[in-house]
């Protein structure tokens, strides 16, 4: 059984789940998907080929599934999508859009947090558990791992990577990769591990030490980054630890390069 308010406009083609609740003036388009136990709130705007799981609340004048905001996008293009999983909170004034290209999609894992006015452009992928602080803004094609925290009001370059657990502090810019575990702050700047976040996570301190001692080699000292990589590598009480291998991955696998300028003090404990 749906729960849809009488100046809502549902169209009949689009699929409710059981129990969910549509709020006022919410339009909700033909080939929209939305599952059990989800609250959309007052003025919300689903449209496109949108999918939405179990138990997500949509906040008021959010915007899911609009157009691209692409120059190469037209609106005779065919189908592209937006995919959302469950347990998520997306606060008013949300956009979220759909993907450019065919088939492409704009992905939302489950358990994410999407404060007021939080953007995400097409083909963004987040993965589960993100944090999106107040007009936070991702551009086309960004990846957010899972448990990454942005900050209110940071803006994230197309095509940036944003690592697992890594931290984004307020007011942020970054165009480059932001290495997982770590903070970034200012302009492509890095100010430490996310310790805080890391013992939230549960990891144990030996590998909170680990990923200490490689993010000292990799980002403090004075090698190029190859030669730190290197000097990592030669020690394996080092690069055995996952968190360490995944850092290093991640920086290997990386096309626009990551931050490593080090603001400088001391390393959060």
């Amino acid at each position: 059984m749906q729960h849809i308010h009488p100046a809502a406009h549902v169209h009949p083609d689009a699929q409710i789940g059981n129990n969910t609740t549509i709020g006022p003036d919410v339009l909700i388009d033909s080939h929209v998907c939305i599952g059990d136990n989800c609250s959309i709130l007052a003025g919300a705007v689903i449209i496109g080929h949108t999918t939405i799981g179990d138990n997500n609340v949509i906040g008021y004048h959010a915007v899911i599934g609009a157009e691209p905001q692409d120059i190469s996008w037209t609106p005779d293009a065919p189908p592209s999508y937006v995919r959302i999983g469950s347990g998520n909170i997306i606060r008013e004034h949300v956009t979220i859009h759909r993907g450019t290209t065919a088939g492409s999609a704009t992905v939302v894992g489950s358990g994410c947090f999407l404060m007021a006015g939080t953007h995400l452009a097409h083909n963004v992928q987040l993965g589960d558990n993100v944090i999106m602080a107040n007009n936070a803004l991702c551009a086309g094609h960004v990846t957010v791992a899972d448990r990454a925290f942005i900050s209110g009001g940071v803006v994230i370059h197309q095509h940036v990577r944003i690592g697992r657990l890594a931290m984004l502090q307020g007011n942020c810019a970054v165009g480059k990769d932001v290495p997982p575990f770590t903070i970034a702050a200012r302009v492509n700047r890095l100010a430490g591990l996310n310790s805080v976040g890391l013992r939230r996570a549960g990891m144990p301190p030996q590998r909170r030490a680990a990923l200490k001692k490689a993010y000292h080699i990799l980002f403090r000292g004075n090698d190029a980054l190859p030669a730190a990589i290197k000097k990592i590598n030669e020690h394996p009480e080092l690069s055995a630890i996952a968190e360490v291998r995944e850092l290093l991955d991640f920086i290997a696998a990386s096309k626009r390069g990551t931050l490593i300028r080090h603001l400088g003090g001391e390393d959060p404990e």
